[in-house]
């Protein structure tokens, strides 16, 4: 039973497994056709259940994904015990505590210590990255920022992103140089990019370690569920967590 997805290809500890789904093939049909792994757009739930039930023998995570309620905020969950917590950020430092976010254009960006003794995952759109998310989950780790570790997943493209000005200025707000991140389009919008945007975060709280973020989910629809694209559609995952088997 194959789930098509992607690695991450940056240099994790061996303790750090993670992972991003694909559309790919799935149980769900219509418009979120595909792996389909939110339960809150729709979709028949058994489809969604089977989904997810794939999606845990394929990438053999080591337990259930604790899903998160996702509110396009700023609030860290450290080591999930509820169901279903209401946060756009797990971290922990648990083995075999997997750290999924849900997003169909929105920036899903991992994090892990060089020590691979901590992980996180966070859902990064224009709103969370304006209110601080990503900050918020590193101050959820003690060690410097030249020791962490970013990977940003699929998110819409700089190419299709277009936004009004209360983005520009909600990305503004405390830092005046994120005008570098828009480019005008017509009267009153801008292209905005989210990786771009990511990265400067990351970069101004210290992390100049990171990869990933050369996809486009609006312009890759067999690959891609998008939100902005298509209206009704599903989500994708990305994951991760830390190999029990290979703690340290």
């Amino acid at each position: 039973m194959a789930v098509d997805g992607l690695v991450p290809d940056w240099p994790a500890p061996a303790s750090i497994r993670a992972f991003s789904t694909l559309r790919g093939s799935g149980m769900s049909v219509g418009p979120w056709r595909g792996l389909n792994l939110a339960d809150h757009v729709g979709d028949d739930p058994a489809a969604v259940a089977a989904n997810r039930r794939r999606l845990r023998v394929a990438a053999r995570l080591p337990g259930e994904p604790h899903w998160l309620e996702q509110v396009h905020g700023c609030g860290v969950i450290f080591d999930p015990k509820a169901r279903r917590p209401r946060a756009d950020s797990v971290v922990t430092d648990r083995p075999g505590q997997v750290c999924p976010v849900m997003t169909a254009d929105c920036l899903p960006v991992l994090l892990c210590n060089q020590a691979g003794t901590r992980v996180a995952a966070a859902h990064a759109g224009w709103r969370g990255l304006a209110a601080g998310v990503l900050e918020r989950t590193l101050a959820r780790f003690s060690d410097r920022p030249e020791q962490m570790l970013a990977w940003l997943g699929p998110a819409i493209g700089p190419g299709f992103f277009e936004v009004g000005a209360e983005v520009l200025t909600a990305c503004r707000r405390d830092d005046a140089g994120a005008q570098a991140c828009f480019h005008a389009n017509r009267p009153g919008h801008w292209r905005a990019d989210l990786y771009g945007l990511a990265r400067r975060r990351l970069n101004r709280y210290g992390v100049t370690a990171v990869y990933g973020g050369d996809w486009c989910t609006y312009a890759d629809a067999a690959r891609f569920f998008s939100h902005r694209r298509d209206g009704v559609t599903g989500r994708m995952a990305t994951l991760i967590w830390i190999d029990p088997g290979n703690a340290r």
